[in-house]
């Protein structure tokens, strides 16, 4: 009896099919492809927009409230003048020293003035907005910014990365990973534009995570390089090798998609990114918020000018001891405006439960 053998149509058609499949698959992943490509771009777009506007709201309440702050700090430091020459150049009883060093240490205790820890006004209001700018700053990636970190005619430009004072172990193995994975996806070692254009999204993460010193998205860009090269000739033709490498691919972007995501929901967690979006809301109100700012920081400065007043008139001896010790009538008030809202809120709560 004779074995059958299988017809070359037969053997035509099952060829026909892998290849139908292989390219349904390749379509597929192509499509996924361009997706991932489509939303990396709309959320960096999305996060470079949202950092722009801090650094825009960041600069506006700089501008308009840089006013009213240098007001605060001129009383301030005056406040502090005034104790420090009536504590030191006043004749007064042991105990009356102790009770202004106690109203002294109230108003700084109570945040009305600063508290006296070797630094100005002025260096604190610095330090403040400092803080905005150097966020802004770091914000400005590879991918950001045109004219720093970019590729030039004599090849690329290594970024100055700063991990503390000295060579660390982890610093090494950063600066030994970043300068591999440059050797290897450096732009102008390619030819093919596709490749190019690749290799240049590649770069831009690999010098993001060397900026920031993350070892492990280093590692893990170098892991799916060594899998991307593990699909070598033994794959079966080179349909099913580009399918596993655009699948790789692919891989990576989904990395990047969600660490933009991350990066984006960090910056509006920080306190400038819940300023913005308050912002943006009230905005979106009719309601200027920088103007309810400087407002409220306006009516701070008639307070602590009243309590400079009150300090000044206790310097000049225009008020008793007994009088300066009971503390400034505009705190008194406030204090007792305070109370009566407690007790207000508090027999509200009483009344909704049915004890009065």
């Amino acid at each position: 009896m004779s074995t059958p053998v299988s017809s070359p149509s037969r053997f035509t058609a099952a060829t026909s099919l892998a290849l139908s499949s292989l390219h349904i698959r390749l379509e597929s992943l192509e499509k996924k492809h361009q997706w991932l490509l489509k939303q990396i771009k709309k959320k960096r777009t999305e996060q470079q927009n949202f950092l722009e506007q801090m650094r825009s709201v960041a600069t506006e309440i700089h501008a308009r409230c840089t006013p009213c702050f240098q007001k605060m700090a001129l009383l301030d430091d005056e406040i502090h003048q005034l104790f420090d020459e009536i504590l030191t150049t006043r004749k007064l009883g042991k105990q009356t020293k102790k009770n202004i060093e106690q109203v002294y240490h109230s108003l700084q205790a109570a945040g009305i003035i600063s508290v006296k820890l070797g630094l100005t006004e002025d260096d604190i209001l610095e330090d403040f907005f400092d803080i905005q700018e150097e966020e802004a700053d770091c914000s400005d990636s590879f991918y950001e910014n045109g004219d720093r970190n970019r590729y030039t005619e004599s090849g690329y430009q290594q970024p100055q990365a700063d991990f503390g004072v000295g060579k660390t172990g982890e610093s090494k193995k950063i600066r030994q990973t970043f300068l591999r994975l440059a050797e290897i996806f450096h732009p102008d070692k390619v030819t093919d534009s596709d490749i190019q254009m690749r290799h240049t999204e590649i770069m831009k993460e690999i010098n993001k995570a060397y900026q920031e010193g993350d070892l492990a998205r280093l590692l893990e860009i170098e892991r799916l390089h060594q899998v991307e090269e593990s699909f070598s000739f033994d794959c079966e033709d080179d349909l099913t090798r580009k399918c596993n490498k655009l699948e790789q691919h692919n891989e990576f972007l989904e990395v990047q998609y969600e660490n933009l995501k991350n990066e984006l929901r960090l910056a509006k967690n920080t306190n400038e990114g819940q300023i913005v979006s308050g912002y943006r809301k009230a905005v979106r109100e009719k309601i200027d918020p920088i103007a309810q700012m400087v407002e409220q920081v306006e009516s701070e400065i008639k307070v602590v000018s009243s309590i400079c007043e009150f300090v000044r008139d206790f310097r000049d001896k225009k008020i008793t001891i007994k009088q300066f010790i009971e503390g400034p009538p505009i705190l008194r008030q406030r204090n007792q405006e305070m109370v009566d809202n407690f007790f207000e809120e508090m027999f509200g709560e009483f009344q909704e439960i049915g004890i009065f």
